[in-house]
């Protein structure tokens, strides 16, 4: 009898490896075209696979889930992640920012290089197959397929069938339901790596759109993030906000509003900022002057007049703070089906020690589905091989013991 996969992603994928490498008969469904297609559209500007830093600043990244990521990273971490990948043919550099990235920047080569393995491993690969829930028995896969409805059987099944972001690749949480009438309780899915919504004026939204302040440093709740942030129409995305953006939704739930702080100049004291906008002014105009006193961009120049009050931009005591400490009043996250990863899904307390539900047994949780978040950087891609790795063991474990 063969163990059934559900799900193309990383999850998915490294769970079926795991098992044939135990010698396991494995057939991995997904309901795309081909598998990985969240995986390659990800990687599409460069495939960031994880970080280079120690494990022991690696795994505080996992926020409230830090304490069962230990153990899942001790098996198979971000070292592990790039010997694997060279195994593959796939060699990877460490970035500036400590991020890991393939040679290649890509993802499309390590996934061809890694479906020619599973392949090798006697893998069936069966696309365009859409998981609809178990049969009347309680125990067979029904799948839509392009033949129409099967029924497949299954030893054990791993589910990895990803969150509830980006639905147009897959990923649409349908499975929730499914497994809500099995009797599972699902942490409610919310956005996690997301944008958040400022309420621009219509000229700031349609004059700066996409433009992208670097290296600044968004603060909130005692937490300080470098890196960029990205306007959009609607308020903010990009690195910064992605790390810190767990918290900044949870407080929106409950205040209904996250007041944020950006620090524009971050390699400059407020003492400098006051002594560039305390020289005379003269006949120039306030953009003008800023324009020679200090090195702001215009996208960073167009945010200051946006966000402060006329009577704050006249006065350099009150301008140079607010440089060091730009106010931002975020009203609410973006959509889910925008968001880079989910929050919420399968609880790791219904959970074993191998990612088997324990009021159906068999039956194995990995990647986006499971309750937890990380940031991009290459926690929350690491973090999906590991579930998928350790899921794909504790199947394989779960029918030898059979």
């Amino acid at each position: 009898m063969t163990v059934i996969v559900i799900g193309g992603g990383p999850a998915g994928l490294m769970a079926a490896e795991s098992l044939a490498g135990r010698g396991v008969a494995v057939a991995l469904y997904d309901a795309m075209p081909s598998p990985g297609r969240k995986f390659l559209l990800a990687g599409k500007g460069g495939l960031n696979l994880t970080h280079s830093e120690a494990l022991g600043s690696f795994v505080p990244r996992y926020g409230a889930r830090a304490g069962l990521f230990q153990a899942l990273l001790s098996e198979f971490g971000p070292a592990d992640l790039r010997h694997w990948a060279k195994g593959l043919g796939i060699d990877t550099f460490v970035g500036s920012s400590g991020r890991v990235f393939p040679d290649e920047m890509k993802a499309a080569p390590l996934l061809r290089a890694w479906l020619r393995r599973l392949r090798g491993m006697g893998v069936s690969l069966n696309a365009r197959h859409r998981w609809l829930g178990w049969t009347e028995n309680g125990r067979d896969l029904r799948f839509r397929s392009p033949a129409g409805e099967v029924a497949v059987e299954a030893e054990a099944t791993v589910l990895a069938l990803g969150g509830a972001s980006w639905p147009h690749l897959g990923s649409d949480g349908a499975w929730a339901g499914l497994l809500a009438a099995r009797g599972i309780v699902i942490a409610a899915m919310k956005p996690a790596n997301c944008g958040f919504d400022l309420g621009w004026s219509d000229h700031f939204a349609e004059r700066h759109a996409g433009q992208h302040l670097e290296t600044v440093e968004l603060s909130f709740a005692e937490r300080t993030v470098r890196g960029e942030v990205v306007l959009t129409r609607t308020g903010i995305e990009g690195g910064c906000v992605y790390a810190l953006s767990g918290a900044l939704r949870d407080i929106i739930a409950v205040q209904g509003i996250a007041m944020a702080t950006l620090n524009l100049m971050p390699d400059w004291s407020e003492d400098r900022v006051l002594a560039a906008l305390a020289r005379p002014r003269g006949s120039r105009s306030l953009a003008t002057f800023l324009k020679k006193a200090l090195p702001l961009s215009p996208a960073a120049l167009a945010l200051l007049r946006e966000l402060l009050p006329r009577e704050v931009l006249d006065n350099p005591v009150l301008l140079a703070a607010a440089i060091k400490a730009l106010p931002l009043p975020l009203l609410q996250a973006r959509p889910l089906e925008e968001a880079i990863s989910t929050a919420g899904g399968v609880r790791f307390e219904d959970l074993d020690e191998h990612l088997m539900l324990k009021a159906l047994p068999g039956v194995f949780i990995a990647g986006e589905m499971l309750d937890w978040e990380a940031p991009t950087g290459g926690y929350l891609l690491t973090g999906s091989f590991a579930t998928g790795r350790h899921a794909g063991l504790g199947a394989a474990a779960w029918v030898t013991r059979k």
